[in-house]
C-alpha cells in the first residue's frame, strides 16, 4: 500500500510528509521550514526476526479496506518465477508477516537427519542502495486538452501510466508518460516521485518538477531488502546432493506492493537437482523504506547462502568444488523447486570454462593471505508481451519504434536485430523511443525482459516489413517473392545478384506521390513461450591485510551464458557492471538504521560503494547457449552477472583465512577478529 505522502501515520524515517511547491528551489527550501508537523511517537519495529513473533507490536496500522497485494511491476517482470507453492499457514506469527511461501518435496528433514554429510548456517545480508548516477526526478504538466503528461526517468512508461491513472482516477488515455534517459535504475525507478508531481500539477494546473537530493534519495526510495536465511544441505559420500531445508526471512520494509520471498524460495535451490527439500519463505514488515527490486531481486542473498554451503560441502567431502557442482546440475525438463520444468541452461558450460582457467588451476600456489573463491548462479529471466513497429523510410532506412526505456544500450541491440531480420546494415536502422501516446505496448525494463521479449517483437516487426518489401519488389521485378532475398540493403533474385535493386530505390518508389503501394510498415506482437535463464560463474581472487582485516580483490573472472551475443561489447559491459555491483554487495554496501529507525548511512560519506581505484581486473568469458524463443537465440543478461559475486568473495575469503563469512558485506573487523582467534565460521 504505497503512499506518496504519509496520511495519518508515518511508517519510516524519510517518508515524505508534505510537498512544498514554489517558483524557485530556494523559495521551496525556505518554505519547508514553515511546515509544522504534529506527531505522536509510536513504537518502532526494526529487528527483522523479532517483528515476526506474535508478541511484536505492528509496524503500521493498516487502514480498513486497504488493498495490499498489488505487487505490480516487479511481480509482472518476474511473473514466471515463484508462481506456485502453498502458502505457509501452519505457524502462529505476527501481523507484520505479510507474505509466506512454502515449497516441499519428499522428506527433507528425515533425509538430513540421516544424511552422511550435512552442513548448515545462518546467513545475513544488509539493505543495499542501488547507487544510480542521478537521483529520482520527474516533471508533470497538463496538456491543453487536459491530458496529464509526466516526463520521468522511469523503467516503465506504460506501467507508470497505468499506476498514475489508477491513483488519480483517470482513464489511461488521459495520462501520457514520456521516458527520460536513465542514469541507472537497477530496479528502483518504478513509481516513486511520479505521483507527487502529478498530484501537484493536477491541483495547481501548472507544471511541477521534483528532483530528490541525494540524501532524500537515500532516505525515501526503495533499496534491496535485508535478509536472514537459515539453510541446511546434505550429500552422500559420493558427492550427490540429497536434501535442502531453508527458512528465508526478508525485510519488506513499510510497504507490501513488492516483496521477494516467492522468488527467493525458488532461487535458494540454485541450478541444482534436489531429491528432497522443504523451503519456507517470509516477508516481514518493519519501519524502514519500501522494498525495491534491485538487480536480480532475492538472488544475491540466496546464492551467498547456498554457494557458501556447497563450497563447505566440497571441502568436507574432499571433492573439487567445480566437480561437485557439475555432478549435481539440474537437467532440462526436470522440475525446479516450484515444479516448473528446467529449460536448457548454460551452467555446465560456464563451469567448464572456469575449470580450465589458470586462476583456478594454480590457486594452491598463492601466498597464505590470498585465496580464490568460486560461485555459480543463474537468473531465470522473465517474459512479457511486447509489440514493436518497423517502418521503411523513403531513403531506404528503417525506423524501429518502441516504448522501451533504454537503460543499458538495449536499443542498440534492437537495431542489430532489425538489421539482421530485414537484411540491411546496422547503420541503416534508427531506433525511436516514443511516449505512451504513440508507442506500441512495451514491457518494463527490468528482470532481464527487454531483449528477450521486446527484442523478439522487433525481430517480428522487421520480418513483417521485409515480407512487405519483397512483395512490392516482386511486382517491380516481375518475379515471385519467394525467389527474392535482401542482402546488404539490396533486393535481388536468388542466384542472380547482378539483377538486384537497392532497398533505397524501392523505398523511394513506394513513397511516390499518388502511388498504389501501401506503406511498408511491419508490426510485431509477441510473448515468449518459455523462460530463458542466464547462468554465470565467478572466480574471485582476494588478498587479506592481516594487520587490518581489509579485503581487496585483485582479479575476477566471469563466465556467463548470454544466449547469443548480439553486441559483444555491450554484453561485456553488462558483465563487468554486474560484477562491480556484486563486489559492493560482498565488501562495502550496507544501509544501517539505529534502534529508532533513523538511517545512519544516508549519504556517500557514510555509504561505501566500489570506486575506480578498487575495481579489479575483470576478465569476461562469453558463453553462448541459444534460447529457443529469443531473438536469434539471445536472452536477457542484465541480472545474472551480479548474483554470484558475493558468494564467490565469501568463498575466497574462507580460502584465504580459514573462516567462512556468514554475513554480507564482509567487514574488516570480522576478518581481523577471526584471524586473531584462529579461524572458524563466522
Amino acid at each position: 500500500m504505497f503512499e506518496p505522502l504519509a496520511r495519518d501515520e508515518a511508517v519510516f524515517a524519510g517518508q515524505p510528509l508534505a510537498l512544498v511547491v514554489a517558483e524557485s528551489e530556494a523559495a521551496a527550501s525556505d518554505a519547508v521550514d514553515l511546515v509544522v508537523v504534529d506527531a505522536e511517537p509510536l513504537p518502532t519495529v526494526i529487528d527483522l526476526l523479532d517483528a515476526m513473533t506474535p508478541s511484536s507490536v505492528p509496524a503500521r496500522v493498516v487502514p480498513t479496506g486497504a488493498v495490499e497485494d498489488d505487487e505490480g511491476a516487479a511481480r509482472a517482470a518476474h511473473a514466471a518465477v515463484g508462481g506456485r507453492g502453498a502458502d505457509v499457514d501452519d505457524e502462529r506469527l505476527s501481523d507484520n508477516v505479510t507474505g509466506r511461501k512454502r515449497y516441499v518435496r519428499g522428506e527433507a528433514h528425515e533425509a538430513l537427519a540421516g544424511g552422511e554429510v550435512v552442513v548448515e548456517g545462518t546467513f545475513r545480508t544488509s539493505w543495499v542502495y542501488q547507487a544510480y548516477l542521478e537521483p529520482h526526478v520527474a516533471t508533470a504538466w497538463l496538456e491543453p486538452d487536459g491530458t496529464l503528461a509526466v516526463e520521468t526517468s522511469t523503467q516503465g512508461t506504460f506501467y507508470a501510466r497505468r499506476q498514475l491513472a489508477k491513483i488519480f482516477g483517470l482513464p489511461a488515455s488521459g495520462v501520457r508518460v514520456h521516458g527520460a534517459p536513465l542514469g541507472g535504475a537497477f530496479g528502483s525507478k518504478v513509481i516513486v516521485v511520479e505521483p507527487l508531481v502529478a498530484g501537484a500539477a493536477l491541483a495547481l494546473r501548472r507544471p511541477v518538477r521534483l528532483a530528490l537530493t541525494r540524501r532524500e534519495d537515500f532516505a525515501a526510495t526503495n533499496p534491496a531488502s535485508a535478509s536472514a536465511i537459515e539453510l541446511k544441505i546434505g550429500a552422500n559420500r559420493s558427492g550427490q546432493l540429497t536434501a535442502l531445508e531453508a527458512r528465508l526471512v526478508f525485510d519488506a520494509g513499510a510497504y507490501t506492493e513488492w516483496s521477494i520471498e516467492s522468488i527467493a524460495a525458488v532461487l535458494i535451490g540454485g541450478p541444482y537437482q534436489w531429491a528432497a527439500f522443504d523451503v519456507r519463505a517470509y516477508a516481514v514488515r518493519t519501519n524502514r523504506f519500501g522494498t525495491g527490486s534491485y538487480r536480480a531481486p532475492g538472488a544475491p542473498q540466496t546464492v551467498f547462502a547456498l554457494e557458501s554451503l556447497v563450497d563447505e560441502l566440497a571441502v568436507r567431502l574432499g571433492i573439487d568444488p567445480i566437480e561437485l557442482r557439475l555432478a549435481n546440475l539440474a537437467e532440462p525438463d526436470t522440475p525446479m523447486l516450484d515444479d516448473e520444468p528446467w529449460p536448457r541452461i548454460g551452467a555446465r558450460e560456464c563451469l567448464e570454462v572456469l575449470r580450465g582457467h589458470p586462476l583456478w588451476r594454480d590457486r594452491a600456489s598463492l601466498p597464505s593471505d590470498e585465496g580464490v573463491g568460486l560461485a555459480l548462479a543463474y537468473w531465470p529471466g522473465g517474459k512479457e508481451p511486447a509489440a514493436a513497429v518497423c517502418r521503411l523510410e523513403p531513403d531506404g532506412t528503417l525506423a524501429v519504434i518502441t516504448g522501451v526505456v533504454d537503460m543499458s544500450g538495449a536499443t542498440n541491440g534492437f537495431g542489430l536485430i532489425a538489421a539482421q531480420a530485414f537484411g540491411v546494415r546496422p547503420d541503416q536502422v534508427r531506433v525511436v523511443t516514443v511516449d505512451t501516446g504513440s508507442a506500441p505496448q512495451s514491457p518494463l525494463s527490468g528482470g532481464s525482459v527487454v531483449t528477450y521479449s521486446a527484442g523478439r517483437a522487433v525481430e517480428a516487426a522487421a520480418s513483417d516489413a521485409r515480407r512487405q518489401l519483397l512483395e512490392f519488389a516482386a511486382l517491380e521485378l516481375e518475379i515471385d517473392p519467394g525467389d527474392l532475398e535482401i542482402v546488404d540493403g539490396t533486393v535481388r533474385p536468388l542466384g542472380s545478384p547482378e539483377r538486384g535493386v537497392s532497398v533505397a530505390i524501392l523505398a523511394e518508389k513506394a513513397h511516390d506521390f499518388g502511388g498504389s503501394q501501401p506503406p511498408i510498415e511491419g508490426h510485431g506482437r509477441t510473448v515468449p513461450k518459455s523462460l530463458a535463464p542466464s547462468a554465470a560463474a565467478h572466480l574471485v581472487h582476494v588478498r587479506i591485510d592481516r594487520e587490518t582485516g581489509r579485503v581487496t580483490v585483485p582479479r575476477v573472472v566471469v563466465a556467463q551464458d548470454v544466449g547469443r551475443a548480439l553486441n559483444p561489447a555491450l554484453v561485456e559491459g553488462q558483465m563487468m557492471g554486474g560484477t562491480i555491483q556484486g563486489i559492493g554487495w560482498g565488501l562495502y554496501e550496507r544501509l544501517v538504521h539505529d534502534g529508532e529507525g533513523q538511517l545512519l548511512t544516508g549519504s556517500f560519506l557514510d555509504y561505501a560503494v566500489p570506486t575506480a581505484s578498487s575495481v579489479p581486473a575483470i576478465e569476461t568469458v562469453i558463453v553462448e547457449v541459444p534460447a529457443p524463443d529469443g531473438p536469434f537465440g539471445a536472452k536477457g543478461i542484465g541480472e545474472a552477472s551480479v548474483v554470484a559475486v558475493g558468494g564467490a568473495i565469501a568463498n575466497a575469503v574462507a580460502a584465504a583465512c580459514g573462516a567462512r563469512p556468514r554475513e554480507l558485506p564482509i567487514r574488516p573487523r570480522w576478518v581481523w577478529s577471526v584471524l586473531r582467534d584462529g579461524g572458524g565460521s563466522g
